[in-house]
C-alpha cells in the first residue's frame, strides 16, 4: 500500500523540463517525477548519485515485467551501481539509465510507439 497520490491518473508525454521540474499534459510539477503506466507522480529524489535500491521501491512494486525504466539522472548520465541494478534485474525490469533530458525524449518516443515504458525523471536546474 502506498500513501502516493497520482498528480496525474494515466500516462503522459513529457513535454517540457527545466528550471526544477517539468510540464505533462498542460500542468507543471516543480521536483522529480515517475511517469508510470498508472499516471505521474511525485518522487522525492534530488540527485542521482543518492539513489539506493529503497528509492524505487514504488516503482518496483507498480511495474509489471516485461518493462523499460529509463532513469533521468539529471544533468548528466549517472549510472546506478550493483544493488539498484540487481534489484531491477530480479523483478525482470529493464533499467536504462541516462540524463533527463535524453530520458524524456525516449520516453516520448517510446510511449508513442505504445511500448511498455516507465520513467524516473530527476528535475534539473
Amino acid at each position: 500500500m502506498t500513501t502516493r497520490v497520482a498528480r496525474y491518473p494515466y500516462e503522459a508525454a513529457v513535454t517540457f523540463y527545466g528550471n526544477g521540474g517539468f510540464r505533462f499534459a498542460d500542468m507543471s510539477h516543480k521536483g522529480s517525477i515517475l511517469c508510470l503506466p498508472s499516471g505521474v507522480y511525485a518522487w522525492d529524489v534530488m540527485r542521482a548519485e543518492d539513489l539506493q535500491v529503497e528509492d524505487f521501491a514504488f516503482v518496483l512494486a507498480g511495474l509489471q515485467a516485461p518493462v523499460t525504466l529509463l532513469l533521468g539522472t539529471g544533468g548528466s548520465q549517472v549510472f546506478m551501481g550493483p544493488a539498484v541494478t540487481k534489484a531491477f534485474a530480479d523483478a525482470g525490469i529493464g533499467l536504462e539509465a541516462m540524463s533527463t533530458g535524453a530520458a524524456a525524449r525516449t520516453y516520448n518516443i517510446m510511449l508513442g510507439e505504445r511500448r511498455r515504458v516507465a520513467a524516473a525523471l530527476i528535475a534539473v536546474p
